[in-house]
């Protein structure tokens, strides 16, 4: 009962820090950091899928070597694909999986168990959540929901700021164009922004 109690804090905590924050990358930071420590896990790393390079790239990382992040190019397409496809995928031992890209390095950097989830932004998957764990583990249906809610909410927070960096870009563009300063003059003169071709009093200029 702790552990669900506690997952239901790092909850609140994650969608408050959403409601509040206009920077995604705060976000992924705080998301990867709150699973490691709610389910007391060895690590949780979060990876946005590169479509012009088919490859799997570090958003944000907690509990993990530099070593193991940047052990080499992580294929969408090789490494435990049907995550990003089907859903959830739990491997129980990194030494008996060929959906692992690196096995070996896995094995080195301590690792037993993953769980990996697709991270959704407005209908599509655009990366995936994992969860890193150094001893065995049969994750349960709990442990699976939890970190998929958060994963979710991950995505969402990613899509909501790229809506209000859409908004705040149009918001500048109005203001700029109802600033005084942009505009030589405040008041207009009687024949300002008229063609000098049909000025009273003047010959047409058009030839």
């Amino acid at each position: 009962m702790k552990k669900q109690l506690l997952n239901y804090e790092t909850l609140l905590k994650v969608t408050k820090v959403i409601s509040h924050s206009k920077d995604p990358q705060e976000v992924v930071l705080l998301t990867v950091e709150s699973i490691k420590t709610a389910l007391d896990i060895k690590g949780c790393t979060l990876f946005l899928v590169n479509k012009s390079t088919n490859e799997l790239e570090v958003a944000a990382s907690f509990g993990l070597s530099d070593e193991y992040i940047n052990k080499g190019p992580l294929s969408a397409l090789k490494s435990i694909s049907q995550s990003l496809e089907e859903g959830p995928i739990a491997i129980y031992d990194v030494k008996d999986d060929p959906r692992l890209q690196y096995p070996e390095e896995a094995i080195k950097e301590g690792i037993s168990s993953i769980l990996s989830v697709p991270v959704v932004a407005a209908g599509y998957t655009i990366g995936a959540l994992r969860v890193y764990s150094a001893e065995s583990w049969e994750f349960t249906l709990d442990d699976v929901n939890f970190v998929q809610a958060m994963a979710y909410m991950a995505g969402m927070a990613m899509e909501m700021a790229r809506y209000y960096k859409g908004m705040k870009d149009s918001i500048e563009i109005l203001k700029t164009m109802r600033d005084p300063k942009s505009y030589k003059s405040k008041r207009r003169t009687p024949y300002e922004g008229v063609p000098v071709s049909v000025l009273p009093g003047k010959e047409s200029r058009v030839h």
